[in-house]
């Protein structure tokens, strides 16, 4: 008996396999949405650290003092000072226009003040709209302050006989030194685009598995799929995405090419046990969707909450914002996604290439996610028993 006539996975995996290759939306969701999401991702912050924020200066005070405070913060590598405001107004006007992402603000009588020991107040604006741009505005602007305000100091001692060894004591009792662990280049999309990258393929994974079981009961081919797998569901699910996860492999190796051979992002870990990982998350992403279509069995209702799903990723799985810092009811959502265990195996292998043992748990959370549809397949069954599509 030929596959195209006969039963069992086979049978299914094959039906499955003509359907995806006839229509154009499978194509579109397996391969052209998955690669232009990892180039556009890949290139667009392909330039490392942001450099050289724009910025405005509003000195108000006009003096030597003032001056050379415009000049050591503008040579500072992070700001552009491409703006001198006249008033705090204009200097407003530019970043409420978006020219400058924040300005920095020289009050009048600020020398005069300082030396007569008035304690002067230095102001800067940060726009935070902008987290990235803006919170190195910050960072470059206090440390600025911070500096100019040890200079005077220094001056203003040095002219009372103090000598150099004094000062030093005085002015920076404790020394710190950053060692950044990692990512010692501080590179922005050595972090961001091996969190977003991995995302956006759980979020086309989880869509198209949904679409594809969905679409079953939408044109009524699951009581015929049903019964070419001999009517178990296990083995129907499994013919029915067999083929899509041999496409998300491919995409999976594909992007770890992409992002540690082309990019050139440091692997201080295993390539064997990323290479797992990445096969695992395909599979968790897989088995945490049928679990959705299992708990909601709407095509709908489903891809929309595959939707809501995989977008509050990019939010809760703290790429940007610790979990440890959440709302805990808030937090607590991060860990019912694969794709926060994806991103911790990451951090552990190949940012810190720290042993297979203290990523053990999260490999074990992938299995958890792959079992997870197991407790569901009896509504999945109902549902492609008696198939109703609810538009």
């Amino acid at each position: 008996m030929s596959i195209r006539s006969g039963k069992g996975f086979a049978a299914v995996a094959w039906s499955a396999t003509r359907l995806y290759a006839s229509r154009p939306v499978y194509w579109v969701g397996f391969f052209v949405l998955p690669l232009f999401m990892f180039l556009f991702l890949g290139t667009i912050m392909d330039g490392g650290l942001p450099q050289r924020v724009p910025a405005a200066m509003v000195d108000m005070d006009g003096t030597a003092t003032s001056r050379r405070m415009t000049r050591d913060i503008g040579a500072m590598q992070m700001v552009d000072l491409q703006y001198s405001a006249a008033t705090y107004s204009d200097a407003r006007r530019l970043m409420q226009e978006g020219d400058v992402f924040g300005y920095f603000v020289i009050p009048p009588h600020f020398e005069e003040d300082f030396m007569a020991g008035r304690g002067p107040e230095v102001t800067f604006y940060i726009n935070m709209a902008y987290y990235v741009p803006a919170n190195l505005l910050y960072k470059t602007f206090k440390t600025g302050a911070t500096y100019q305000k040890a200079g005077m100091l220094i001056r203003v001692a040095e002219a009372t006989g103090l000598s150099a060894d004094e000062l030093k004591g005085k002015i920076n009792p404790i020394s710190v030194v950053s060692r950044p662990l990692g990512n010692p280049w501080l590179n922005y999309p050595m972090y961001l685009c091996n969190s977003f990258i991995p995302a956006s393929l759980q979020l086309m994974i989880m869509l198209m598995t949904v679409l594809a079981l969905g679409n079953c009961v939408k044109y009524g081919r699951s009581r015929r799929l049903l019964a070419m797998g001999d009517g178990s569901i296990v083995r129907t699910l499994a013919g029915i995405l067999l083929p899509q996860t041999l496409v998300w492999w491919v995409m999976a190796l594909f992007m770890q090419s992409w992002l540690f051979g082309w990019l050139g992002f440091p692997m201080h870990g295993s390539w064997l046990w990323i290479t797992l990982s990445n096969m695992m998350f395909v599979l968790a992403s897989q088995g945490f969707a049928v679990f959705i279509f299992g708990a909601i069995p709407n095509l709908r209702l489903a891809i929309s909450s595959c939707s809501l799903l995989g977008i509050l990723t990019f939010s809760v799985v703290a790429f940007s914002f610790p979990v440890e810092s959440m709302y805990p009811a808030v937090g607590i959502f991060s860990w019912i996604l694969p794709m926060r265990y994806q991103f911790l195996i990451y951090m552990d292998q190949a940012l810190n290439g720290l042993d297979i043992y203290w990523s053990r748990i999260w490999f074990a959370a992938y299995i958890a996610f792959m079992l997870l549809p197991l407790t569901l397949m009896w509504r999945i069954k109902r549902a492609y028993r008696q198939p109703v599509y609810v538009p």
